[in-house]
């Protein structure tokens, strides 16, 4: 069974190591780019280059480019403004232009997915993890704008992953240091927090990200990355989603300081088992080999079935085939914060500006 196809690394540095390349032979599916990996556009395409050239396959290179705070590629690529500052536009089609500015930067040096659109409602003005990555606090505002930016991105041939099902929003603790809980009933989630993903899985999103929140009216107890009500029944049978199923990073201490379901490696397991497609595991290696070992030897002792593997590594080859797969081309550094996407940016601080002056002033829509 292919297990490390369905594992996404980090890697230490700006270039490619011995540790990382280890893992790129052993199979693994993907692999994530943080600010530590970043130097420069031109080092950017480079690396991608030889990831893709080492593994002699196709492979996901993939990162956090959200736009505003959270934004890995900075110097020499389109500043973004915030989420919350696009959102606050109404504008779907500056939303879908700017996914089109993210998508094609990413493309041009060699990046496949982009952890992005976030699809959380601001609904917590105590969240100390969402606030400004959101489009709005409506609902209705997150699933028209996202849909949008998601649609533009891959327009351009870049996968979007629409984040953090099924709804951080209305949290108050921060999942890289706690495990977060969520009361509210179905009534709730499906009017605030699920109406977003719905409008984007509708539209074709390739790849949705799992939150290591408790949903206590889907699965008491169990973080939605490890439950099958959520990644599955509710996620899969119940809203349709077809595409690529993508972990939060297995590190976060809501996941990594869990013992009841055995850290980052036994929750590795358990992500499989729920019906995540795709485990991402940030940064320590040894925790990666750790996490393949034991899901191999799940499935050698019947505890994960061969036939969810089947289904995991179906699920990332059409990702692989649609998004991944065309030959490595040189990279297009010249559409870098280019004059015409700097003017995308600068629609957004405009929009901006102009309700600072007036906040009754009708702003875009559609």
């Amino acid at each position: 069974m292919p297990i490390p196809s369905l594992f996404c690394i980090g890697l230490p540095g700006p270039a490619l190591d011995d540790s990382t390349r280890r893992l790129l032979d052993r199979g693994v599916g993907g692999v994530i780019l943080f600010a530590r990996n970043v130097q420069s556009p031109a080092q950017v395409a480079q690396l991608c280059a030889d990831i893709k050239r080492h593994a002699g396959r196709p492979i996901l290179i993939t990162i956090d480019q959200e736009g505003g705070r959270v934004a890995r590629l900075r110097e020499g690529f389109t500043s973004i403004p915030s989420m919350r500052d696009l959102g606050a536009t109404g504008d779907a089609e500056l939303a879908k232009e700017v996914g089109r500015v993210l998508g094609r930067e990413l493309k041009a040096v060699g990046i496949d997915l982009n952890f992005a659109p976030v699809m959380d409602v601001d609904s917590n003005p105590a969240n100390p993890v969402i606030g400004t990555r959101s489009l709005s606090r409506d609902p209705q505002v997150v699933a028209r704008m996202g849909t949008a930016l998601a649609l533009g991105m891959q327009e351009e041939g870049v996968a979007a992953c629409a984040k953090h099902f099924p709804g951080h929003g209305d949290t108050d603790t921060d999942s890289h240091l706690a495990l977060p809980r969520l009361p509210h009933g179905m009534k709730r989630l499906n009017e605030v927090e699920l109406l977003p993903f719905r409008a984007v899985i509708e539209n074709q999103v390739a790849s949705i990200m799992s939150a290591h929140v408790v949903f206590e009216a889907v699965d008491a107890g169990v973080p939605g990355t490890l439950s099958k009500k959520v990644m599955t029944d509710l996620l899969n049978a119940e809203m349709g989603f077809q595409g690529l199923r993508i972990s939060d990073c297995m590190e976060m201490k809501a996941i990594a300081n869990g013992a009841s379901w055995g850290g980052v490696v036994g929750a590795s397991v358990k992500a499989l088992q729920a019906g995540v497609d795709l485990v991402l595991i940030s940064h320590d290696h040894g925790l990666v080999h750790g996490a393949i070992d034991a899901c191999e030897a799940a499935v050698k002792n019947g505890e994960l079935a061969p036939a969810r593997v089947v289904d995991a590594e179906a699920r990332l080859n059409a990702v692989l085939e649609k998004y991944a797969a065309k030959a490595q081309v040189a990279p297009d550094l010249a559409r870098l914060n280019c004059a015409a996407h700097r003017q995308v940016a600068a629609r957004i601080q405009a929009a901006g500006t102009a309700r600072e002056k007036d906040p009754t002033v009708a702003i875009g829509g559609m």
